[in-house]
């Protein structure tokens, strides 16, 4: 593998890193937007790590085994996302149609 190449996905990996964001703080008590935020960061994580992974794949730095699995780990993520979105929504129509 050549240097522009290594160079390309170093690049690539730290400009995934700065879009996912930092971490939330551990020891914070917080509420149900503290948790949809931490679960959007981890969805957004997965699938920075299942492109960084296929990247590396392309440059034989990483093999098949590893991009299926970071694959995996992603699309569980988002499944994840996917069903805490469809609750939040369904909460929220029961809420509206309750009588006042």
């Amino acid at each position: 593998m050549d240097a522009k190449a290594t160079s390309a996905i170093g690049a690539y990996t730290q400009a995934l890193k700065h879009a996912a964001g930092a971490p939330a703080d551990a020891g914070k008590a917080g509420g149900f937007g503290d948790m949809l935020s931490g679960l959007m960061n981890q969805a957004r994580e997965g699938t920075a790590t299942a492109e960084v992974t296929e990247m590396k794949a392309l440059t034989k730095e990483a093999d098949l085994v590893d991009v299926v699995t970071a694959i995996s780990n992603a699309e569980m993520t988002v499944q994840t996302v996917v069903a805490v979105r469809d609750r939040v929504i369904q909460a929220y129509n029961d809420i509206i149609k309750m009588p006042i």
